[in-house]
């Protein structure tokens, strides 16, 4: 089946940049990582893998490959996520700077807090639910509008992949005709990996794109974050200079549209299948914080960040090397038995316990709360105008309905039925 995003991905060109960046990431390919995650737990909180049995992957890779220290249980992957002098980002550098441009996922303390507390004014509480009144909320009812009447259809193609996109580029100022190309560049930039030209071509496209849009800002501001960004100053009167915001932009486009829609995706295929879950859901919006919670720890939407270690050290009692390549497993953490009963089941009435879906420490994920805001109005949204919501008997076992992915991990599509408008 042809990836749900591809008919509004061809803009430019018949190349499908989303599949391309899903087959990447071992979509429709690897199913179930978790007992193998499982058997690493059991061995040692760190051990060391080939970047092949971490990528689950007999392809061949480029060059010669260092190994790599994977970090799988919940208390090892917290105590390298909190500890930043141990610990670096800066390998990102290498990774994405080429394409992304100095952004805070490469920097360390203390240049990242400094950095982090200028690009947090445009996150704030209440810019957040103007969002969601403004923005997030008529993006989804628009959308929901295009089936509710229908009875049925696939919530990947038709709400979860195309909403947080909208609300991105909404957020940031840009018009709608250009949505498409703007996550169109925005998947091609963090394709780098396996396809180094079309990152670095989408990477000149974003800069150019946000260069006009900026110039544009600083002469007559507007209520989105690119004039936010342009005016956002510190105590001591530092300001972000162009370069520097050109760089958020390109790290939040592909960080904000494809996280939230693989984590929306999840949550409601966790929910679809556990449908006594999803009635108590819909009979009590109280529960709506812990499923969203059990959702992002059950089937986080990327598995593993990069560290680099900066000493000799140990965690767990592994010693690493300085200059150890570091795997952080998150997905294995919010999966570790000794700290979840019962793991690999999606149940929203767990103790609630602190997950690792958002990393954790200083560079955790600084959209969360938009990310939570969304997904709270799409529930709400669905549960409200579509009385009856259940997966399609005839599709639910197809395997584009399941969850897949080594890297990032979400269903090619959900198909359901409803029993009509609300």
């Amino acid at each position: 089946m042809t990836d749900p995003r591809q008919a509004d991905a061809s803009t430019e060109a018949e190349s499908d940049p989303f599949e391309d960046f899903n087959r990447a990431q071992g979509q429709g390919q690897v199913v179930n990582p978790y007992p193998k995650f499982a058997e690493w737990r059991s061995q040692a909180p760190v051990l060391k893998v080939s970047f092949a049995d971490m990528l689950g992957s007999d392809r061949d890779l480029p060059g010669e490959l260092p190994d790599v220290y994977a970090v799988v249980t919940h208390d090892a992957v917290s105590e390298v996520l909190r500890d930043g002098a141990r610990f670096s980002s800066s390998g990102y550098a290498l990774q994405m700077g080429p394409v992304m441009g100095k952004t805070i996922l490469q920097m360390d303390e203390p240049e990242h807090s400094r950095y982090r507390t200028l690009i947090q004014q445009a996150f704030s509480r209440k810019t957040i639910e103007n969002w969601n009144r403004e923005l997030i909320k008529p993006v989804i009812d628009e959308l929901v509008d295009r089936f509710v009447e229908r009875g049925s259809a696939d919530l990947v193609r038709e709400l979860t992949f195309p909403f947080p996109v909208a609300v991105i580029a909404g957020m940031i100022g840009i018009p709608e005709a250009d949505h498409a190309n703007f996550h169109r560049w925005a998947v091609e930039l963090i394709s780098v990996g396996f396809a180094p030209e079309r990152g670095l071509a989408a990477s000149r496209k974003l800069g150019d794109y946000f260069a006009g849009l900026l110039a544009e800002r600083r002469r007559k501001p507007e209520n989105d974050l690119m004039s936010v960004l342009a005016a956002a100053e510190l105590d001591d009167g530092t300001r972000l200079e162009d370069e520097e915001i050109f760089a958020f932009l390109r790290l939040l486009a592909p960080a904000g549209a494809e996280t939230t829609y693989r984590s929306s995706s999840n949550l409601l295929r966790g929910l679809l299948g556990a449908p006594e879950q999803l009635e108590a859901v819909r009979n009590d919006r109280s529960l709506l914080p812990q499923a969203i919670e059990e959702g992002l720890r059950w089937e986080c939407p990327l598995l593993s960040i990069m560290r680099t270690a900066t000493c000799d050290t140990e965690v767990g009692g592994v010693k690493l090397p300085k200059g150890a390549f570091i795997n952080v497993n998150m997905g294995s953490a919010n999966h570790d038995e000794s700290r979840y009963e019962n793991p690999d089941a999606f149940d929203i009435f767990r103790p609630q316990r602190q997950h690792m879906a958002f990393a954790f420490g200083p560079h955790r994920c600084l959209g969360m709360h938009l990310a939570r805001a969304e997904t709270v109005t799409l529930l709400n949204t669905l549960l409200d105008r579509l009385p009856g919501l259940r997966l399609d008997p005839e599709r639910a076992d197809s395997p584009e309905a399941q969850i897949t992915g080594l890297i990032f991990r979400s269903p090619a599509a959900l198909p359901v039925c409803f029993d009509g408008a609300a």
